[in-house]
């Protein structure tokens, strides 16, 4: 069990790709004098620059930034590794004086960083590889069919189209027989590993489109087909799980000969906004985070500040 942290809190901001949130995170921590850790599960990833709106390099030279390029694409991680590799840092700031600012619209990671994690069920490479096999003969959406049929929890949470969870959840069902929902509900991620400010920026659904839409057009000037080409020609291949990401995955297949540009930039922008409001949905589901406008950059300041009295 991890013990709670008695010191200082951490500040998680929050919100739907596209809100501003690098911008803000730049602005709070060089008024709270503090140092940024990301919580963006696609930003850990080396040579994925362009596609994750990663902070610049002059950016990162103005405020200290952690867990940025941290694995190759082609390396495993997942929740727990980025709670084993977050924790010393946020413990190092601390140990500083510092109020760890953690960034990110990772729902998963900010959690796993305030509640902890559920214990992981051992993978079973025999069962992995064959409900793959079953995934290519029956197709992904009956296997988030049967997801819903022995855990209906899990499976209305689940995107149909997230393979990676879809199968993992399957998994673990199979070895265990229990549901993952079931374990996950009875760790409940009630333990409290560090004192938390949680702020949600948020701008109007429109605004949101509209930025979306630009900013992925803005990707493509900046040379995102470049960067995916480049990651392909590395030998970071389609079947990777960072290259089934968001962005990623369509400028794969149109490589690859299947549709056109055009067509895969419209993907990304609907893609985008839906990944968009899944996010806003996720969030709405803990009422600990304060939602916040973006642009109310002097209210979440104030707010924060008397949070941190208050803690202190």
């Amino acid at each position: 069990m991890i013990q709670h942290r008695e010191s200082l809190p951490i500040i998680l901001l929050a919100g739907p790709t596209a809100v501003g949130k690098t911008f803000l995170s730049m602005e709070l921590a060089r008024r709270l004098g503090t140092e940024i850790v990301n919580a963006d599960s696609m930003q850990i990833y080396r040579y994925m620059n362009i596609g994750t709106a990663k902070p610049t390099r002059e950016e990162r030279a103005l405020v200290p930034h952690h867990l940025l390029d941290v694995v190759d694409p082609d390396e495993a991680f997942d929740a727990a590794r980025y709670l084993e590799l977050a924790a010393p840092v946020v413990d190092g700031l601390h140990a500083r004086g510092k109020i760890p600012l953690v960034v990110g619209g990772t729902g998963l990671y900010l959690k796993i960083l305030t509640r902890g994690i559920c214990p992981a069920t051992p993978g079973n490479p025999d069962i992995r590889e064959a409900l793959k096999r079953e995934e290519k003969e029956r197709g992904l959406a009956e296997m988030h069919a049967e997801l819903l049929r022995v855990d209906p929890v899990l499976g209305r949470k689940i995107h149909p189209h997230d393979r990676q969870r879809v199968l993992r959840a399957l998994e673990v069902y199979r070895i265990t027989g229990i549901p993952l929902s079931s374990r996950q509900e009875q760790h409940g991620f009630q333990e409290t590993i560090y004192p938390s400010i949680k702020v949600f920026l948020y701008r109007e659904r429109d605004e949101i489109y509209k930025r979306i839409n630009e900013r992925v057009l803005m990707m493509m000037e900046e040379g995102f087909l470049d960067e995916v080409r480049h990651l392909m020609e590395m030998g970071f291949g389609p079947e990777l799980r960072p290259m089934q990401s968001l962005g990623y995955k369509q400028l794969v297949r149109h490589l690859l000969g299947e549709g056109t540009l055009e067509e895969a930039v419209e993907q990304i922008q609907r893609e985008t906004r839906r990944y968009a409001k899944r996010q806003m949905t996720w969030f709405r589901g803990d009422p600990e985070f304060r939602w916040f406008h973006v642009h109310d950059v002097e209210e979440i300041m104030e707010w924060i500040q008397n949070v941190v009295a208050g803690i202190s």
